[in-house]
């Protein structure tokens, strides 16, 4: 990765449903990431607003990563969801 990303900055990350959300840097290491997002859940509200969510060791997305669970800048390509198929 020739430009890493800084704590603060924003990035996208996809959860586990295929979802891209808005997340904020807390810390980066190698290829991993701690993030903060905005809850996506609507119930999730207290006094301050919309409550928010940690994700922890979230790995960059690259042609390994699964089709969730990764983060990538908005000039990246994402990895479309695929439904699982049972066996």
């Amino acid at each position: 990765m020739d430009n890493p990303p800084k704590v603060g900055d924003v990035v996208i990350y996809c959860d586990k449903y295929g979802n891209d959300h808005n997340a904020l840097v807390t810390v980066f290491w190698g290829d991993a990431v701690n993030l903060v997002i905005v809850s996506a859940d609507k119930d999730k509200q207290d006094t301050y607003g919309r409550q928010i969510e940690h994700e922890s060791s979230v790995s960059h997305v690259g042609p390994h990563c699964a089709h969730g669970r990764y983060w990538r800048f908005a000039s990246e390509n994402r990895i479309e969801y695929k439904e699982p198929v049972s066996v």
